[in-house]
């Protein structure tokens, strides 16, 4: 589950009607997963047979929520009440262990 944050995220570089008075910087969240043995059975079985891979887009869901709340914990630290250009990016690791790295940035800024 996303954490609820009292600060402003956003994948735009500006806020209507608020001011950026200070960067704080680069703020990111990075996790690194594999799937578990069952998402490996059911998502193998899946792709014999077509279709969506259901045991993966969850394990998918819960590299990008936790990528991102690590990247709201990292701005709390920093001191911003706003990341500004958020986005994910992910990349393999580890293909023999199907493990795919996520990762969750932004600039972290002060709003007025």
């Amino acid at each position: 589950m996303a954490i609820q944050s009292s600060l402003i995220v956003s994948t735009t570089f500006d806020v209507e009607g608020r001011r950026v008075r200070e960067y704080k910087g680069v703020v990111r969240g990075i996790t690194v997963r594999a799937p578990t043995i069952s998402q490996g059975i059911l998502g193998g079985l899946k792709s014999i047979i077509g279709g969506q891979i259901g045991a993966y887009t969850e394990m998918c869901e819960q590299a990008r929520t936790t990528a991102y709340n690590l990247m709201i914990e990292h701005a709390r630290q920093v001191g911003a009440n706003a990341v500004l250009g958020v986005a994910f990016d992910a990349s393999e690791v580890a293909s023999k262990a199907s493990a795919t790295e996520v990762l969750c940035y932004g600039t972290a800024v002060v709003l007025d």
